[in-house]
């Protein structure tokens, strides 16, 4: 089995970078060595380098081993919507070979590699591929990000199902506050203890703005081992 997981979210906007940069630099922090991806980030910034996605950036700035933005980030495209009509308005075909190609580059200069998704599970990139077939192609396990919100429990549940569906195991699911007016938050992470077939792994506050570099959470000591020795 590759060592390293598949970050996806029950939707857009629930906390996936910020889950993946916390996972790298908790196995920064336990001495391991990582990489970030982002196969595919749409909404990127023109630079005098490059589109560049302040997604992959962050990812590459919480691993700990020197990669080229190319290999973190195959596809970066301009505009903020669907990476399959981003990639239709600059003319770009996202290619799974490629993204593979990259994924091995990262695996030869890191032991662990955190990949994160864009959008939710089935989000296309192309007429016939979905980042769901990136997933399956790296055959990692994946971590699912519940961003806390009304409907999440419908949006988990469903994303877990097709998750098992295409064959890959659920490592286990992050709670991540996204709404501070959430009616019974904690209920719903209770409810999701019950029902999804995997561990919860963490469950990160609200957080408004800025970043969690100096947090006083993150993943714990504990949780990084069980996650390493599961995938070695």
């Amino acid at each position: 089995m590759n060592r390293g997981w598949f970050i996806t979210g029950t939707d857009t906007g629930v906390g996936k970078t910020r889950v993946s940069c916390l996972l790298l630099r908790a196995l920064v922090g336990a001495g391991k060595s990582t990489v970030g991806m982002k196969p595919v980030a749409s909404g990127c910034q023109s630079t005098e380098s490059g589109w560049r996605s302040d997604d992959a950036l962050e990812l590459m700035q919480a691993g700990n081993v020197r990669i080229d933005y190319a290999d973190a980030n195959p596809y970066a495209l301009a505009s903020a919507c669907a990476p399959h009509l981003a990639a239709q308005e600059m003319g770009v075909e996202i290619r799974l070979e490629k993204i593979l190609d990259d994924f091995e580059r990262l695996k030869e200069k890191s032991s662990w590699v955190v990949v994160e998704g864009v959008g939710g599970w089935r989000v296309p990139l192309g007429e016939k591929l979905t980042i769901a077939d990136v997933a399956r192609a790296m055959q990692l396990p994946v971590i699912l990000v519940v961003g806390l919100r009304l409907g999440c429990l419908n949006h988990a549940l469903l994303t877990v199902e097709a998750i098992r569906r295409d064959g890959l195991e659920l490592a286990g699911w992050v709670a991540n506050a996204i709404d501070p007016a959430m009616s019974h938050a904690q209920e719903n992470v209770q409810t999701l203890e019950k029902s999804l077939p995997a561990p919860l792994l963490a469950s990160f506050p609200y957080r408004p703005s800025g970043n969690d570099v100096n947090s006083s959470y993150g993943f714990s000591k504990q949780t990084i081992m069980h996650l390493t020795q599961i995938t070695d």
